[in-house]
């Protein structure tokens, strides 16, 4: 077992990751620093979901224009992450970092001048462009100005309280600004906070990069990039066509696993490969990665369902639904400061399964109510969740200790690649599966029937399109039938999500070697 004691000044001056001197004290400055940039990054992530229906009446987009909007963050960030750490790992953590800072300010002041759809999908590239190049720096960096172990838990536990934070945060204060401003102002958020983050981290920030790192492989970087991206877009167009015979995205699919594999296998054929696939032969960094993804798809599968029975079936506004989910934000901050706590009593193995199976409880708690499902079982539900999803702080320590700090950037791309991938599965599999129940459930409404072929079509395509026909026709059995058909297919969702959870539980038990503590994680 390696010593954990912090090392001193001269000894960290004189690491071979930090560009320079830098005084080991500034560590915690730069890890406020990294984190309220990550607050921004999040935030920024969620908040578009609420300033769509306002943006969508002002540009009248089409609807493939509207989902661009909303897809072409996710697969721009997705498809550079890898590329984009493994270019910080030789060019400069700290510069990446900032770079990217700047390119978000630019693209959020941008909007400004944005009166076409077109406009915003290309601001929305930036904007992923920019995650892409925050999001694995922020973690990079944490890696390797706390070389103790435990020091490292406590920043990641922070690290992982802000994100859940500013992931609930998002439609809150996205509720807020749109009840008193212009939809613009959900981008504009986003520039005092890269601005106040720039400025921090050129004196709180060391500058970090890999020692001797070899060439640069630009072949492998557009596999990488046309194999998430391809894969994560056909993914969200089955769950949208709600079908699996879109061709299309059947093409995409294809495509994007043979790019993938073709990566994979040029990565271990490789001297000096993009990204070290052979982390994955580390127990504990796999089972790391495999429990960020599933709390990623719990948690975005549940605020996306809950979000929309609180202000569809429940009645509450953008501002208050964000008030209302705080209780995920609130559990997953609490337990993510708690969670090396509880690894240092009863080992990294016990906590991360009962982090698993705490959300999963809170998933299956939605289906033990099912149709009778109201605001205190929901409170209940986000709580549970929230504290599960939290203690997997734990999962970063164990992603980015469980592999040599040279890999710091690969094992910060993987985390970041396996939260995106967990946030589209969850909600692809099970939005689709609650669609599907949702309409189902609700049959052919014989009061949209008399309105039309296409009232028909609109409410029982979605939930929001039932309550928009029934608003506007003044049918309140309508709206009434749809909301308790959505509230049977979320329950049935959150069924089948818990024992998902549950299963995948004691998968990561059993990948977490017996016995694993803090203090055994490499630093």
């Amino acid at each position: 077992m390696s010593d954990t004691t912090t090392p001193a000044r001269s000894e960290l001056r004189a690491d071979p990751h930090i560009v320079g001197s830098y005084d080991p004290a500034r560590r915690w400055l730069g890890l406020v620093t990294l984190t309220f940039s990550l607050l921004a990054i999040t935030t920024d992530m969620t908040i578009l979901n609420v300033a769509i229906p306002q943006m969508s009446a002002d540009l009248q987009p089409t609807a493939s224009q509207q989902l661009w909007i909303i897809d072409v963050y996710s697969l721009v960030m997705a498809g550079l992450l890898i590329s984009m750490s493994s270019i910080a790992d030789r060019w400069g953590r700290k510069r990446m970092l900032m770079l990217g800072y700047a390119l978000i300010a630019l693209a959020s002041v941008l909007v400004l001048f944005a009166h076409s759809p077109g406009f915003v999908i290309a601001l929305r590239v930036l904007l992923g462009i920019g995650a892409a190049m925050v999001m694995p720096s922020t973690l990079s960096l944490l890696r390797v100005t706390f070389t103790d172990t435990r020091e490292r838990a406590t920043a990641l536990a922070v690290w992982a309280a802000v994100a859940g934070i500013g992931a609930a945060v998002g439609p809150l204060l996205g509720g807020f600004l749109l009840e008193t401003f212009h939809w613009q102002s959900a981008f504009l958020v986003s520039v005092p906070m890269m601005v106040i983050a720039f400025i921090s981290a050129i004196f709180t920030v060391p500058e970090s990069r890999v020692p001797e790192p070899g060439p640069w492989d630009p072949f492998a970087a557009a596999l990488t990039l046309v194999g998430m991206s391809t894969t994560i877009w056909a993914i969200k167009k089955f769950s949208e066509e709600a079908s699996m015979t879109y061709l299309p995205a059947w093409i995409a699919f294809v495509v994007g696993v043979v790019a993938l594999g073709w990566f994979v296998r040029r990565c271990l054929r490789s001297t000096s490969p993009l990204l070290d696939v052979t982390m994955f032969r580390h127990r504990i960094f796999s089972a790391g990665v495999l429990a960020a993804l599933i709390a990623s798809f719990s948690m975005s599968a549940g605020l996306l369902l809950l979000a929309q029975w609180l202000q569809l079936v429940n009645g509450a506004s953008a501002f208050e639904s964000g008030l209302q989910l705080m209780p995920l934000a609130l559990a997953a901050a609490v337990t993510s400061l708690l969670a090396p706590v509880a690894s240092e009593r009863i080992g990294m193995r016990a906590t991360i399964f009962l982090a698993l199976f705490v959300a999963g409880a809170g998933m299956l708690f939605l289906g033990i109510r099912g149709e009778d499902l109201e605001l205190t079982s929901v409170f209940i539900a986000l709580a549970l969740i929230g504290a599960g999803i939290g203690a997997l702080a734990l999962a970063s320590s164990m992603i980015m200790g469980g592999v040599p700090r040279s890999k710091a950037g690969n094992a910060a791309a993987m985390e970041d690649t396996s939260y995106e991938f967990g946030a589209v599965l969850g909600i692809a599999l099970l939005g689709s599966l609650a669609s599907f129940l949702y309409r189902r459930n609700l049959g052919t409404p014989a009061e949209a029937l008399m309105l039309g072929e296409e009232a028909t079509e609109a409410a029982r395509d979605s939930l929001g399109g039932a309550m928009a026909v029934a608003d506007a026709a003044q049918l309140p059995d309508l709206a009434t039938r749809a909301g308790e058909a959505f509230t049977s297919g979320l329950g049935m969702a959150g069924l089948i999500g818990g024992l998902i959870l549950l299963v995948f539980a004691f998968v990561v038990f059993y990948l977490t070697p017996k016995g694993t503590m803090l203090a055994d994680l490499e630093h």
